[in-house]
């Protein structure tokens, strides 16, 4: 993947991400369960337009980050509207250069699909991470129904080249080869929807 080509159509989306923010789309009950166990210094990779921070309790901090300046306009839009006080980060996650074991929470909601290393994502994840912190993802990927997972690999080619996301990676595997512990999950949508609650591996 190339990176400018990817901010380019990321841009393009804000729009869109901007209204789904504010619309009650079928995410929206798997973010407001999952980030309900968000607590403390809060670290969003790829926020988008800010959707989740209507579901974060009020007593946190956020640090929001995204490689689109287009994103993290719409997110400021949203945290204001929202009335959270949040600071942002105009960054390639990969890339990004955080102290280690800063954050109570660590957060990435259908983020992995883009990455070109997601593998490394997770690891810095788990880096960021405190060691009684949590790890919170809501991701999307691979089914386990056949069917569903053979139209994923056909269609793949074009999703990616059309808004930037993979929709055939085997997140759990990427997840169970990481440096993250899963807690919990939980999946929906013919198996290709996970929310996990994980922790960052204790140290051997």
């Amino acid at each position: 993947m190339d990176i400018n080509r990817q901010k380019k159509l990321f841009d393009k989306q804000a729009k869109k991400y901007s209204k789904r923010a504010r619309n009650k789309t079928p995410d929206h009950q798997w973010r407001e369960k999952l980030l309900r166990s968000a607590s403390g210094r809060i670290l969003e990779v790829s926020v988008g337009a800010g959707t989740n921070f209507q579901y974060y309790p009020r007593d946190t901090s956020i640090l929001a980050v995204d490689f689109s300046p287009s994103m993290i306009e719409k997110a400021k839009e949203t945290a204001r509207k929202t009335g959270r006080k949040v600071e942002f980060m105009d960054a390639n996650v990969e890339e990004l250069d955080l102290p280690k074991k800063s954050f109570d929470t660590v957060v990435s909601t259908l983020s992995m699909c883009a990455y070109p290393h997601p593998e490394r994502v997770l690891r810095l994840l788990s880096q960021w991470c405190k060691d009684d912190g949590r790890v919170l993802l809501l991701e999307h990927g691979l089914s386990s129904n056949r069917i569903f997972s053979k139209l994923q690999h056909v269609f793949d080619p074009l999703v990616e080249k059309r808004i930037g996301c993979h929709i055939n990676r085997d997140i759990l595997k990427l997840i169970e080869d990481s440096p993250l512990d899963i807690d919990r999950i939980e999946n929906s949508m013919f198996d290709a929807v996970h929310l996990i609650w994980a922790n960052p591996s204790s140290p051997h």
